[in-house]
């Protein structure tokens, strides 16, 4: 620390008062090994619990929600939980209690546990371009809610997808067409005065972005019986949002 000092004591010709104060704030720092002052330090909160079966029972489909637009809020201001995520994954691997079921698009600007700030344990997650549903993710929720507990589905697209944009310009590409294909009946819920109709027009692409989100929302209630039925008794809620790449933010449909 004297030689720091030191240092300082030569500096002080070439700097104000202000700029050696910042010098030497973090030299103290160093000294200290940042044990007082780093906010991600051993001294600073750091979350190991994970979702039990009492927790999740204790969940209601309105703080489901919360939970996530709390996680959001995080991520977007910085400042998500400082997570133990070894201690999670121990703690966890004797079984699960997620509250929540996400389907989400599969670019990898949108990592939803991310931008969620949710940790090990915490929600399924499903990825599949454009955030379309089929039988096998439509199985993955039922078995989601109705055998696992899940009290929430969440739909969540995003602004200036690629799938979306694919599906507007009739790309054909082996498997991915048929995945486009189910994009298609979004394009047409898109009033026609929205022109124009192409990849081009970030608003028309956003449009159908959100229109697929609630088609994929009524296909959900029309297509599963045993979903259908936990949303009417309330057991459990549906919700659709939309992530802007460029904020960060996911703006969530209630209605």
């Amino acid at each position: 620390m004297k030689a720091t000092f030191n240092r300082l004591k030569l500096m002080k010709t070439k700097l104000n008062y202000s700029e050696l104060f910042a010098v030497f704030l973090a030299a103290a720092l160093v000294t200290a090994g940042c044990q007082s002052f780093c906010p991600m330090s051993k001294s600073a909160a750091t979350v190991a619990a994970v979702q039990t079966k009492a927790s999740q029972s204790a969940m209601t489909p309105e703080s489901a929600l919360a939970e996530l637009k709390a996680g959001n809020a995080r991520f977007v201001a910085g400042q998500p939980l400082h997570r133990d995520f070894p201690a999670q994954v121990a703690a966890t691997a004797g079984g699960q209690y997620p509250f929540a079921v996400v389907l989400s698009c599969l670019d990898s600007r949108q990592p939803i546990e991310i931008v969620l700030d949710q940790g090990v344990g915490d929600i399924f997650s499903a990825r599949v371009a454009g955030n379309v549903l089929d039988d096998d993710i439509l199985g993955s929720m039922e078995f989601a809610c109705k055998v696992s507990g899940a009290k929430l589905i969440a739909v969540i697209g995003h602004s200036n997808c690629g799938a979306i944009k694919g599906a507007i310009d009739d790309v054909e590409l082996g498997n991915l067409t048929g995945l486009l294909s189910k994009i298609k009946p979004a394009i047409d819920a898109v009033p026609a005065d929205a022109q124009p109709r192409t990849m081009k027009n970030y608003a028309f692409v956003n449009a159908v972005s959100e229109a697929n989100v609630k088609l994929v929302m009524q296909q959900i209630r029309e297509r599963s019986p045993i979903l259908r039925a936990m949303l009417d008794k309330g057991e459990i809620g549906l919700v659709g949002g939309m992530y802007d790449l460029e904020t960060g933010k996911v703006e969530f449909y209630e209605k």
